[in-house]
């Protein structure tokens, strides 16, 4: 069964940063100082993520370093405008690997309850993705990326579904928290008891 501690998952996330660095250095050659900002901002975030190993699952890392790229794929190749869906499926996919890892460090302390709690667990996840999604909305609304309403709308759509998806993988990465499966080492046979 897939774990969300796979050491690769670490290493990718380390990979995927150096190259969204890469990113930032094109966008400041480019001199889009929005662009880079939000993309150091990413970097600056993810670095903290990885940092913390011991306080998220190694594949939340990932994912926030692969919604990073994605971010930056849009700003540096102006993806966000070329690709039709690719906007949406950014705000959805951001919204997710955003509210995984922020949601564990928030509710770290309350994981072992929430075991029993699986529906107030989903939806205090999916609140707070939303809260995130619409704060990057006026986020956006302040620096001037967007002026249409509809495309609001619809932003705000893609980060509701991407906030209730991370509530339901945040639900089975709880149980391997609460649970967890046992190692190589705790699975060695116990000494014999002497009689």
């Amino acid at each position: 069964m897939l774990s969300t501690n796979w050491r690769g998952y670490r290493i990718a996330a380390w990979v995927g940063q150096f190259l969204l660095a890469i990113a930032i250095a094109v966008e400041l050659y480019h001199r889009n100082w929005v662009g880079s900002f939000t993309l150091a901002c990413f970097l600056a975030a993810s670095f903290m993520f990885v940092t913390l190993e011991n306080q998220l699952p190694t594949l939340f890392d990932f994912l926030f370093v692969v919604a990073a790229l994605l971010n930056a794929g849009g700003w540096v190749w102006g993806l966000f405008y070329l690709l039709k869906p690719y906007d949406e499926i950014v705000h959805a996919f951001t919204t997710f690997s955003v509210t995984l890892a922020l949601s564990f460090l928030m509710y770290d302390s309350m994981l072992t309850p929430f075991r029993y709690h699986r529906l107030l667990y989903i939806l205090a996840i999916a609140s707070f993705g939303i809260a995130i999604g619409a704060i990057w909305e006026i986020f956006e609304w302040l620096i001037q990326v967007i002026n249409d309403l509809d495309d609001t709308i619809v932003d705000l759509i893609m980060d509701i579904i991407g906030a209730l998806i991370a509530a339901l993988v945040s639900v089975w990465a709880l149980q391997e928290r609460v649970h967890p499966k046992p190692t190589t080492e705790d699975q060695q046979v116990s000494p014999r008891r002497s009689r």
